[in-house]
């Protein structure tokens, strides 16, 4: 409290009880893939990639190829080529066509970290992988490598299958302490839609989603044929793509794949029919588009309330802003005061998402509620430095089936 001596007039500067709540990012994603360490490079501009008298190509005019197990920051095509290679010949295609088609989709940043070729590639999926995969073990690794990477909201590993992999992805983002961040999974490959290949043994969970079939991006295999690559690296970028036109609400779904000109296996409507049960999202083809046709998470029909993928991502989203813009509360007077700070800034903060159009409710108060009182923070919590704030959220959840009654009518007054 100031001092005054002499009488006159005083402005005194008083901080805000207002301190915003600004949302996280929600599209940041995290990919592992294998790189071989004989990748060819591309040439530093101004470089000629050779030795006087154009004999011996010299190591010194290409970019170096970023160390394995080292995540690297990746904001465009461009940047991933100088770190990682172009993917135009074998060494890192899996990999690189993910990148691109994270970027080609609407992705704006991501994290990227290149492991060694494992020894078992050439065996995952009935018709053989697109390119390198890193070895099962080494994944684990890699994920712990982007724990400390607290922007990193999607995580996927490009083309890797096995229960292995696709286990550690779920343990990751299910962990207590990283969990605003979602797995996108590839779908095993298949001749014909059959679920239990599809899916493998990958348990239930509502922070991941898996995808089928693989895509045909154009590319050709070392034969000639069709390259068909896993639809994740894709994904995440329609995912960032949606986030960022409509929000982390709206469902990455009924959206076009860039990039995709068709599918290994197209599912029709029937055979679709047996997979969405178990909560495969498929992609079809409608006439030229290829298309994101399914919305749902892992989580399985015992965890209903997470069954769709805009739930879990706007769910993660709130829980991570709210985390992070009340921080300033730790070691403030656990009072009344406080109480009322806290009501105020997290209320500001939904209303906010409520006007967006995330939250089902005609006004803020049918939408959520802040409770932040001497009813969440009788003494014996405050006794134990505790300072309880119950928040609930009415989610908006996507129109799955939309479903018109047609019926006659004779003109009369309904």
């Amino acid at each position: 409290m100031p001092q005054y001596f002499t009488p006159g007039v005083y402005v005194e500067e008083v901080p805000s009880a207002i301190k915003p709540i600004a949302g996280v990012g929600t599209s940041t994603a995290g990919f592992i893939g294998a790189v071989a360490n004989d990748v060819q490079m591309p040439l530093i501009p101004g470089r000629t990639g050779l030795k006087a008298g154009g004999k011996t190509a010299e190591p010194a005019d290409f970019y170096p190829l970023a160390p394995a197990g080292v995540p690297q920051l990746v904001d465009g095509w461009e940047r991933f080529k100088t770190l990682f290679g172009d993917g135009v010949k074998p060494g890192n295609r899996t990999l690189a066509q993910a990148v691109y088609g994270f970027f080609n989709n609407g992705g704006g940043r991501c994290w990227v970290t290149r492991l060694e070729p494992g020894s078992g590639d050439g065996k995952q999926g009935a018709k053989g992988p697109a390119d390198l995969l890193p070895a099962d073990e080494t994944v684990t690794g890699a994920l712990d490598a982007f724990a400390v990477i607290d922007e990193i909201a999607l995580v996927a590993v490009p083309g890797a299958t096995s229960d292995a992999v696709q286990s550690a992805l779920l343990d990751h983002c299910e962990n207590e302490y990283l969990r605003d961040r979602f797995a996108i999974l590839d779908g095993r490959r298949t001749a014909t839609p059959i679920t239990a290949e599809i899916r493998g043994g990958v348990r239930d969970s509502s922070y991941g989603a898996i995808y089928y079939p693989w895509i045909d991006v154009g590319a050709k295999d070392a034969a000639g044929g069709t390259l068909y690559v896993p639809p994740s690296g894709h994904i995440a970028g329609v995912y960032a793509r949606v986030d960022a036109e409509r929000g982390v609400h709206k469902a990455p779904a009924n959206e076009v794949i860039r990039g995709a000109l068709g599918v290994e296996t197209p599912v029709g409507k029937q055979a679709q029919a047996g997979l969405n049960p178990d909560d495969i999202n498929v992609i079809r083809r409608f006439d030229a588009n290829v298309t994101i046709w399914g919305a749902r998470t892992l989580a399985g029909a015992d965890h209903s309330e997470w069954r769709y993928i805009s739930s879990r991502r706007l769910f993660n989203y709130l829980r991570e802003s709210i985390d992070q813009g009340t921080q300033w509360v730790v070691f403030e007077p656990n009072a009344p005061e406080l109480w009322s700070k806290i009501r105020r800034n997290v209320s500001a903060f939904l209303t906010t998402v409520w006007a967006s159009g995330a939250l089902l409710g005609a006004t803020p108060e049918q939408a959520f509620y802040v409770v932040c009182d001497e009813t969440t923070n009788p003494r014996e919590v405050r006794d134990l430095g505790q300072v309880v704030t119950e928040v609930g959220v009415a989610l908006v959840k996507p129109a799955e089936f939309v479903v018109f009654r047609l019926s006659q009518w004779d003109g009369a007054a309904r």
